[in-house]
């Protein structure tokens, strides 16, 4: 029986596939493994003109047609002694022949830290997605675009934009990507580019909404309370497969066992692995959800002094939930990480599980092995989103550049810092080690009451579990009359909701009575 490790993993998907995100990397898939930004040479980068591309296209969308703008360029934010100091790239679709005064403008982005905004751009809202094969891996070129019939074009105007050092985004001027790697820079960075975004184009009067994934939840929590305080009130945020607050991974702690429990549990029961498996799903998880935060935190609790009884007793109700031996769970002293999880639940099958979306299986090249030795979910999908997103990029959206486009702006030297200033000095917390940006989310709510979060998540996600988003929301410390503003919603597929495309017409649905709700608020 492998050797159990206890490791902390700071969440991180890379570049990911964030789509394929992960704790320590809430981002997107490590699969991509581009080049980094160039480093700096101590030399002022040029300032470059802002550019664009303009098309003009339609979408049959809900029994209507839309007739809209694609525009792809870049846009430069300015420092505080009001120089420039980045250049962002993003592409926006809004709607022909509306008031752009008054219609919603949704942000969107990956994580990564450090992964470009082509995950959600490809997958999830804008007008055209690329089919896969999803829960299966997607075979070789050529790809296939299709019109998204699941677009929130017909809610919104989009704008999809790429963190610095990734995509088209590159420092200017005496700028370097240290002043943009960090929690509280990006916060910053991504402030500047939306106020120079709703100026140029004349959005102030616009309902807006922020739409992040991975680490990009990370970042909306920071930047609804960063442009609060910059007079830019946001009608709503939705979080899709969240990171909130990363002190709960430290070592020593058990968080992690607990948060991950009703994960296991949801992909055990997908891959039949349950002696007796239940019927209804939901029902299911709100068992192991009791007992998770119950008699298996109290256990946890106890450490080294828990009786062997009591480790017995625990080491059954684990191993009916999750389908994994008894005899495994206490050579594991109850507490089993996501990467031996997706190990370990069908060895005898001589399959792993997919981090980012468990539904996926993958082949080690034997079965002894303690952990996965790569992430089939990230592998399945990533060659489809690059080539499909390098296309469409030059195909339909007429834009060229000679610089290359960063999937993942992580490279071998790539630091991000992870300090972060909470606001009003956190009430007491936010003096942990990493950040907890739930405490942003929860001031901007208070100050700006009309605020609304829709909370999106995956039951087959490892790398953002469902059961943690809860936790950290519900320690938001909320007034009981905001707490009506939040609404969670759960879908059968992983980290990227929308690679199963039931579970994207579901989210695009909820979504639509989401905006209806928060701009008429």
């Amino acid at each position: 029986m492998p050797v159990k490790q206890r490791y902390f993993a700071l969440v991180c998907l890379s570049v990911l596939l964030a789509g394929t995100t992960s704790r320590a990397q809430n981002g997107k898939p490590d699969a991509v493994k581009n080049a980094a930004p160039a480093a700096d040479t101590g030399k002022p980068a040029p300032i470059p003109q802002e550019r664009n591309s303009v098309t003009h296209h339609t979408l049959a969308l809900n029994g209507q047609t839309i007739h809209y703008t694609a525009t792809a360029g870049t846009l430069i934010v300015r420092d505080a002694q009001d120089k420039p100091y980045g250049s962002f790239f993003y592409v926006a679709y809004t709607q022909d022949g509306v008031e752009p005064k008054t219609r919603p403008v949704t942000f969107l982005y990956n994580g990564g830290p450090g992964s470009s905004s082509m995950w959600l751009h490809m997958g999830s809202f804008g007008p055209v997605r690329i089919e896969t094969d999803s829960p299966q891996a997607t075979p070789p070129a050529p790809y296939h675009l299709v019109p998204n019939q699941y677009s929130l074009l017909d809610k919104s105007d989009l704008v999809f934009i790429d963190a610095m050092g990734t995509g088209f985004s590159r420092p200017v001027g005496k700028a370097t990507l240290k002043d943009y790697f960090g929690v509280d820079q990006d916060v910053l960075a991504f402030n500047r580019f939306i106020a120079r975004y709703i100026t140029v184009n004349q959005r102030w009067n616009s309902p807006k909404f922020l739409i992040g994934e991975s680490y990009g939840t990370t970042r909306s929590a920071g930047l609804s309370y960063s442009l609060e305080k910059s007079g830019i009130a946001l009608n709503g945020v939705v979080l899709v497969s969240s990171i909130l607050n990363f002190n709960e991974h430290a070592p020593g702690l058990d968080n992690d066992y607990m948060n991950n429990l009703p994960s296991y549990a949801a992909i055990a029961w997908y891959h039949d692995k349950l002696a007796n498996k239940p019927s209804d799903l939901k029902t299911f998880l709100e068992q192991v959800r009791t007992y998770a935060r119950g008699p298996y935190a109290e256990a946890l609790a106890q450490g080294q002094n828990l009786s062997a009884t009591e480790e017995d007793q625990v080491a059954q109700k684990l191993s009916q939930m999750t389908g994994l031996s008894v005899q495994y769970l206490k050579e594991s002293n109850l507490r089993v990480s996501a990467s031996d999880f997706r190990k370990e639940l069908m060895r005898d099958d001589r399959r792993t599980l997919g981090r980012y979306d468990a539904r996926f299986e993958g082949i080690d090249m034997d079965a002894v092995g303690e952990v996965p030795t790569y992430d089939p979910s990230s592998t399945g999908i990533t060659g489809a989103f690059v080539a499909a997103f390098h296309s469409y990029l030059a195909d339909e959206l007429k834009y060229s550049s000679d610089e290359e486009y960063k999937v993942n702006g992580r490279g071998p030297n790539f630091q991000w810092d992870w300090k972060h200033t909470p606001p009003d000095g956190g009430g007491g917390r936010g003096r942990e080690l990493w950040p907890d940006v739930a405490l942003d989310l929860g001031a901007a709510m208070r100050q700006n009451p009309h605020l609304q979060l829709f909370s999106a998540n995956g039951y087959f996600d490892l790398a953002t579990p469902f059961f943690e988003t809860e936790y950290d929301i519900a320690h938001m410390e909320l007034d009981p009359t905001l707490r009506k503003n939040i609404r969670f919603s759960y879908y059968p597929s992983g980290h990227m909701i929308y690679l199963n495309v039931d579970a994207l017409k579901q989210l695009k649905g909820d979504l639509a009575q989401f905006y209806s709700t928060a701009v008429t608020q």
